[in-house]
């Protein structure tokens, strides 16, 4: 019976490790990020440019945000660390601002310190332009509302993470808030991203 359990062990782990290794990265979306040259959280410029090379997750956050925007940032660590896990180093974390009147890099300097990351260079929370800019992006760019509303300071914004490829087209995107854990998919993301690297590299 022993010797049995052990060779169905064996099969399972072999099963495994075979799905994993002929898994291939499929595309769902393909959206081209419109350019940009916005500011970080270092006050370092950051562009469309400065980001090919490396495949990058991006979302829509802000700091005012009584809802889900911490929720999200804090899943995007968890994400990082799946990351570091797996040894994958070669990307990029952009959070863009919804609400840069408010987020200046010091502000978002700030909020990005209330959480432990893996790595801080790899994040880059991004603001230093206009309100009507940042709703446009999102819609042309990520085809995603972000909207200020009328009344009070809760800027509309979608939950959705974004993976971005090397040369700065979405081609998935991944629930990025859920009030259960379960709902955002973060092996599912880790893996897309590690899998995105290796075959750029192949």
């Amino acid at each position: 019976m022993k010797k049995i359990m052990g060779l169905i062990g064996i099969l399972v782990i072999a099963t495994v490790l075979g799905a994993c290794s002929n898994y291939k990265f499929k595309a769902d979306t393909e959206y081209e990020i419109a350019d940009f040259t916005v500011t970080d959280h270092r006050g370092e410029t950051v562009t469309l440019d400065s980001l090919k090379g490396k495949p990058w997750l991006a979302m829509f956050i802000f700091t005012n945000c009584t809802t889900i925007c911490q929720p999200m940032t804090y899943n995007m660590t968890v994400i990082q660390e799946e990351l570091k896990e797996r040894g994958v180093e070669d990307y990029n974390i952009v959070g863009f601002s919804v609400d840069p009147k408010t987020d200046t890099p010091e502000v978002l300097s700030e909020y990005l310190s209330r959480y432990t990351l893996a790595d801080e260079s790899k994040w880059h929370l991004v603001t230093n332009y206009d309100q009507a800019w940042i709703e446009q992006f999102g819609l042309n760019s990520f085809k995603t509302l972000v909207k200020m509303p009328a009344e009070g300071d809760q800027v509309l914004h979608g939950s959705t993470f974004y993976l971005v490829d090397e040369n700065g087209v979405a081609v998935k995107n991944y629930t990025g808030y859920s009030e259960s854990e379960e709902g955002v998919p973060f092996d599912t993301i880790a893996i897309d991203m590690e899998t995105l690297i290796e075959e750029r590299l192949k």
